[in-house]
């Protein structure tokens, strides 16, 4: 049983991947395609233009490492930006997050997520991912702000860091980086090849030249297309067990193997998510896809009670992303799980080759 309330952005992303194909899909992907050619060149002149000095760029004086991507959807940024801050913190250095917080009210404004000690915004004040980052790795530093080069000068300001995470930040071109980290879904690099909004690309595939480093993503047992040669690693997402909301250790999930459960996610992706839990034998009894970045609300927790009841599930699972909005109604939900996301490497020398030379 599945529920689909993305609407809009389900049935594009459908059109993009080839999975539309009546007559009036074609026509309709006929039509965005002017516009794609027309965007893919403002942006084309907009890069070249901060190439040429003419739009500036800003330096801070220490290390900046730009994780990012030139597709919409995920591609795993935030475990990527959660990856790259332990391995400086393990070694002993003080790292702060710089991220617009995309979704949070006031975008615009420059704020403190967290100080390393405590975490000052609520996931509305702060955005999904600024928020996660925060709460899941004590002694991160998080500041927000959509001039990521003024967050940078508060954050010198306050706490004196020695490297910069830039998450998000392919297309941040007015703060000048160190590394530029280009993620890259293994199975569809470029999407369809074509920019928005007749494609997914955010940009033409002609930027990701900029990169320094690739990091090919969702490999899962699938080779990477060569595509680029630059630097590049492999990585793969995997579960790592179901956290209960509730409080105590994660669980694993073979534990959950002979209940139902009633997955939910308002990812990018949320098939993906799906097929994730399944691939660790979860026995799902439905799941619900919510738009990207959900700002959780009564007729969203009013659906997914209603299908849990309808479907018979025995608790629900959702990612840490949207289990950390959920929880002012985590007593109504009954048993609720967040399932744990890290990145695994084939091969992490290149990138960690990389990163020594920051140090």
């Amino acid at each position: 049983m599945k529920l689909e309330t993305s609407g809009l952005t389900h049935y594009f992303r459908e059109l993009w991947d080839g999975n539309r194909r009546t007559p009036l899909d074609r026509l309709l992907l006929s039509a965005l395609t002017p516009l794609s050619f027309s965007y893919a060149a403002l942006l084309s002149l907009r890069a070249a233009a901060y190439a040429a000095g003419i739009f500036r760029s800003y330096r801070l004086p220490k290390p900046v490492v730009a994780v990012g991507n030139i597709t919409i959807g995920g591609t795993g940024k935030t475990p990527m930006t959660a990856y790259l801050a332990r391995w400086f913190m393990e070694r002993g250095k003080r790292v702060v997050v710089l991220s617009r917080g995309y979704g949070r009210a006031n975008e615009e404004d420059i704020r403190i997520v967290a100080d390393g000690s405590d975490v000052f915004l609520s996931p509305e004040e702060a955005g999904d991912e600024p928020y996660l980052l925060a709460t899941s790795h004590p002694g991160l530093q998080v500041v927000i702000g959509a001039d990521r080069y003024q967050a940078g000068c508060l954050a010198l300001e306050r706490f004196d860091p020695d490297i910069f995470i830039l998450d998000d930040g392919f297309q941040h071109l007015g703060l000048k980086r160190d590394l530029n980290i280009l993620l890259l879904d293994c199975r569809m690099p470029f999407g369809n090849g074509r920019t928005l909004p007749a494609g997914t690309l955010r940009e033409p595939v002609s930027a990701a030249n900029r990169a320094d480093l690739v990091l090919f993503t969702r490999c899962n047992g699938h080779e990477p297309a060569h595509v680029t040669d630059k630097p590049w690693c492999a990585a793969s997402h995997r579960l790592t067990g179901a956290l209960p909301l509730a409080g105590g250790e994660p669980v694993p999930f073979f534990s959950l193997e002979k209940a139902g459960g009633l997955a939910f996610a308002g990812i990018a992706d949320p098939a993906s998510f799906f097929e994730s839990l399944e691939r660790e034998k979860v026995h799902l009894s439905a799941t619900v896809a919510l738009p990207d970045h959900c700002k959780y609300g009564e007729p969203e927790i009013a659906a997914i009670l209603r299908l849990k009841e309808a479907s018979r599930a025995d608790y629900l699972i959702t990612t840490e992303k949207d289990a950390v909005k959920i929880k002012p109604y985590r007593e109504r939900l009954g048993i609720v799980y967040a399932a744990g996301l890290e990145l695994r490497f084939a091969d992490a020398g290149p990138l960690e080759a990389a990163l020594e030379k920051l140090l």
